[in-house]
């Protein structure tokens, strides 16, 4: 059985489309769990009403993503887990062709698949293959990823459940990229990432949603989760590219959101002198990235900010 684990609050608007991308799944075990996070329009009411026999709709007053999906696993019978949120869609054998391919693969495997964003019909998505997808080995995958070679979307990886619970819950007081803090828990407790291609997940580019919170503890929970993600990584691999991997997302951190936070912008430098490696130059545009492998990273990221603080940039 497969346990497929729907946060969802305020989602009447995609909540039926979603759930219905479980229901005609060609893979039939599967149970459906909606967590309602405290809903206020008419979430739980359509959800309920949908495929009875499967679907299960839990209530909750509104604790966050992490704490509704912490619920869903409480209540998870399914030997493998899908998170998938309330907007998103799955290809219709998703599951069939990850469930086939984690078969024919040893315990402690993985399955990921390709993802596209859409913002009309999911027949707009585009899938373009990014390196990091067909990376096997689980930390090799971490640090290509925080490295710039790219990443995955939530609900394309299909997981067992003795992983899911190696890993450990997920981590409420996140708010912002608290997935890629749980995947790396998540990964860094797998013998190997199985790539299936053939497998499609729909992920919806929603106007307000939590991906684009840029509040101060949304940003907070950004720097966080760069924090963690460090932390976990090193844990296990501790050389130059690991470090180099985990520079690069804190340049990331501070290149996005060093003029809201400039107090964390600080320290995500500080962190990247105490690691004591130059972070992918990568990041940005092409003129700041041409910057910061002329000047350094830091100098172009304070030239930057000078740039726009003028009255020419603040125009």
């Amino acid at each position: 059985m497969i346990s497929v684990i729907i946060p969802a609050y305020n989602a009447e608007r995609w909540i039926d489309q979603t759930i219905r991308s479980v229901t005609t799944q060609t893979w039939k075990d599967v149970e459906i769990i909606v967590v309602d996070d405290g809903s206020t329009d008419r979430t739980a009411e359509i959800a309920s009403g949908s495929d009875a026999e499967r679907v299960r709709v839990i209530r909750q007053s509104n604790s966050g993503s992490g704490a509704a999906r912490n619920r869903g696993l409480s209540e998870a019978r399914g030997e493998f887990i899908q998170f998938l949120d309330a907007d998103d869609i799955l290809g219709p054998d998703k599951l069939a062709r990850q469930m086939e391919a984690l078969g024919k693969n040893r315990a402690g495997s993985i399955a990921s698949c390709a993802w596209g964003r859409f913002t009309g019909e999911p027949e707009s998505a585009e899938f373009p293959d990014e390196p990091v997808w067909h990376v096997e080995d689980p930390v090799e995958w971490l640090v290509r990823s925080l490295d710039g070679g790219g990443m995955m979307q939530p609900g394309a990886w299909l997981t067992p459940r003795s992983i899911i619970d190696a890993a450990g819950p997920w981590n409420e007081s996140l708010t912002l990229h608290d997935d890629g803090e749980y995947f790396t828990r998540v990964l860094l407790k797998a013998s190997r990432n199985v790539f299936v291609p053939e497998a499609r997940v729909f992920y919806r580019d929603v106007e307000g949603s939590l991906s684009r919170d840029r509040s101060r503890t949304a940003i907070e929970s950004a720097f966080a989760v760069c924090r963690l993600r460090g932390e976990h990584l090193l844990a296990i691999r501790d050389d130059k590219a690991a470090k180099r991997a985990i520079a690069t997302q804190y340049a990331q951190f501070a290149y996005e959101h060093g003029e809201a936070a400039p107090d964390l912008a600080i320290e995500a430098l500080k962190a990247i002198e105490d690691l004591g490696v130059s972070p992918n130059v990568g990041i940005g545009g092409r003129l700041f990235a041409f910057l910061s492998k002329v000047l350094g990273f830091r100098a172009a990221l304070h030239l930057r900010h000078d740039l726009r603080a003028s009255p020419r940039g603040r125009q």
